[in-house]
């Protein structure tokens, strides 16, 4: 993937909102799963 890219949606009081990378790399981990609360600064998912 490359920085800009949209690799996810969290969904907020029912506004769905994109999530696009920091920095290019591969998403290598999952970190949480489909329905789980996060919080601003959460760690989704792990690069290699």
């Amino acid at each position: 993937m490359k920085a800009d890219t949209v690799v996810c949606l969290v969904e907020a009081m029912k506004v769905f909102n994109q999530i696009p990378a920091d920095v290019s790399g591969t998403i290598a981990e999952v970190l949480v799963k489909s329905g789980d609360a996060v919080e601003y600064g959460t760690p989704l998912f792990r690069l290699a």
